[in-house]
């Protein structure tokens, strides 16, 4: 096996168990972390399918929109407020 495809595959695994990690976890915290971490890994993904356009857009995406539902998100799980209760 040579180096490329062992990259690859071990690319590829990562992809799929960061995606199901992503999904499967309770806790919101750990998805927005997850998600940004399989965003990394997506922009590689391109970027190793030769589409470096698609990796530079994947990237910039990531890197602008990410932080903007990303704190809203971890706001609204732990945000309490007493006249709604637990939101």
């Amino acid at each position: 096996m040579t180096a490329d495809l062992t990259f690859d595959l071990l690319l590829a695994a990562s992809l799929l168990w960061s995606a199901w990690r992503t999904l499967a976890t309770p806790d919101i915290f750990r998805a927005v972390i997850l998600f940004i971490v399989f965003g990394l890994l997506l922009t590689l993904g391109w970027a190793r399918l030769a589409a470096p356009d698609i990796a530079l857009a994947e990237a910039a995406i990531g890197a602008a929109e990410l932080p903007r539902p990303g704190p809203w998100a971890l706001g609204r799980a732990f945000c309490r407020h007493p006249d709604r209760g637990h939101v």
